[in-house]
């Protein structure tokens, strides 16, 4: 049996959706975040040494990093669904929105939300200067980079309606993931392709049975 550790409001609910859409049996063991640094409970770290989430535990196989599972259950258990075939263009595409996800679009989604979060660790009379370097670091590099990145996501979609071409496929799920962040903080509202795609995965049934699962999942 499969058996997914999932965090509250994380990236691992994407592996809940990956499994549904395959029709596949398994088991969710959830976790809550520290309600004060927000992180993951020090019990992850009894699966795996990272303490993170999501970790997919099959057997004797532990896998963590979604893509790692991902790209694991559409090999194993995709049979062909979910993945362009081998030298296809759209394999190539798959190939980049896959690793793109979390490679190149999470990590200045995550530092401006760290970025966000130092004023208010700050001590009261610091927090000025925390908010101006906050304001600073977006204005000069995390904002225009986040900008320029939507509007490549926006134009890519209009190659056929999903990242790897006119299939849905596991690089969707992926992607699901930082455009549900930007759609969380209203930075998609130029963006109808974006906001289109979003909607779309939102009504698969597979996607809402994973929600289910999950329990509740702030950037939805």
């Amino acid at each position: 049996m499969i058996v997914v550790h999932h965090l509250e409001d994380s990236r691992s609910q994407r592996v809940l959706w990956l499994l549904e859409e395959l029709g596949l049996p398994y088991e969710v063991k959830r976790y809550a975040r520290d309600p004060k640094t927000k992180l993951a409970p020090p019990e992850l770290l009894a699966v795996h040494p990272l303490g993170k989430a999501p970790v997919v535990t099959d057997g004797d196989i532990v896998l963590a990093e979604t893509g790692a599972i991902v790209e694991y259950l559409v090999d194993r258990y995709g049979d062909g669904r979910f993945i362009p075939p081998a030298g296809a263009d759209e394999r190539r595409r798959y190939t980049y929105w896959l690793h793109f996800a979390e490679g190149s679009a999470m990590p200045p989604r995550v530092m401006k939300l760290v970025f966000q979060m130092i004023p208010k660790a700050l001590p009261f009379l610091l927090r000025p200067i925390g908010y101006l370097i906050a304001k600073g670091a977006g204005d000069q590099f995390l904002d225009p980079t986040l900008a320029n990145q939507i509007a490549f996501m926006e134009a890519e979609l209009g190659r056929g309606g999903w990242f790897a071409g006119h299939e849905f496929t596991a690089a969707d799920v992926m992607m699901s993931f930082p455009l549900e962040t930007d759609a969380a903080r209203e930075a998609l509202k130029n963006y109808p392709r974006l906001i289109a795609w979003l909607s779309t995965i939102h009504a698969r049934p597979a996607y809402r049975k994973a929600l289910e699962r999950g329990g509740p999942y702030a950037y939805a």
